[in-house]
This record gives structure tokens, sequence and C-alpha cells, in this order.
């Protein structure tokens, strides 16, 4: 399933509040943003999420927001 399938769903807006209102959350996305996708813009949710031992949930809203950023 790709990033524009998961948003199709309901449970997806309740993900978003729950990683926002994650502590590490504003670190992660900003690190994730300056220091990862520029050595590697097509990193994966599952990369990413073992790379800085977040939730997979966190890492697939970090990627959807991030990707919405940069269009």
């Amino acid at each position: 399933m790709n990033l524009d399938e998961y948003t199709k769903e309901k449970i997806w807006q309740l993900l978003v509040e729950a990683v926002h209102a994650s502590v590490m959350y504003p670190t992660h996305k900003a690190y994730t943003r300056d220091s990862i996708m520029p050595q590697k813009a097509d990193v994966s949710a599952n990369e990413l999420a073992e790379r800085l031992g977040m939730p997979l949930g966190e890492a697939l809203i970090i990627l959807s927001e991030l990707t919405q950023e940069r269009k």
C-alpha cells in the first residue's frame, strides 16, 4: 500500500493526531527533512522507522507531510 492509499482511510486522521502529539515528532521530522532526505530522497517508511527508532505510523506521517511540502 502506498501513501496515497493510506491517506484515504478514515483512521488516517487519528494517526496524524496521535503522531503530532508525540514529543519527538518535531525533532524526527526536522532530522528527516534536513539530514536523511537530502541523502536518500526515496527513503521508505520502514527504513526511516528503523533508522530513527520510531513507530512505523510516525514514519508514514512524516514522509507524507514532507512529500506534500515539496509539492
